[in-house]
């Protein structure tokens, strides 16, 4: 599996792409290097997006789930930059609950790219399962402008 890594202001992050999508992204990369047209295009987008010039990525994405986690991943997907949206609200238009939409989010295997830092609790911020956690997540927040009272 092709891995490529990329330094950011949120640290080292490694790309991984398989058959031709991409299918993680993780903090701390392993140092494995492998330069494909679609993680050279991915990790431009990812340094676009951290500069606040990407508000939108164009990748092919495979993210490993069932189901729910992938209708989980399409929502978070539709949510444009700079908004947010609530599990409760991913959970009436998936037709389930808030808890296995959290569960989804948490199991997000190329968040940023796939961006459920925008999933908020229904009185906070909720979890984060990258490295840093919520600090992670304020940091993306602020940089979108998705959550004022946070500026």
């Amino acid at each position: 599996m092709p891995i490529a890594e990329i330094e950011t202001w949120l640290g080292r992050l490694a790309i991984h792409e398989d058959d031709g999508a991409i299918t993680q992204l993780h903090w701390n990369g392993t140092a494995r290097q492998e330069e494909t047209p679609l993680l050279k295009e991915a990790c431009a987008q990812v340094s676009a997006y951290m500069d606040g010039k990407l508000k939108k990525f164009d990748l092919p994405l495979a993210p490993k789930g069932g189901e729910l986690h992938q209708g989980v991943f399409r929502a978070m997907l539709a949510i444009p930059y700079g908004e947010t949206r609530t599990y409760g609200d991913l959970a009436r238009e998936l037709n389930t609950y808030g808890q296995p939409v959290g569960q989804a989010c948490g199991a997000n295997p190329i968040p940023i790219i796939i961006p459920c830092h925008r999933i908020l609790s229904a009185d906070g911020l909720g979890g984060f399962s990258g490295a840093g956690g919520t600090e992670t997540k304020i940091a993306l927040l602020k940089m979108e402008g998705g959550y004022p009272f946070l500026l």
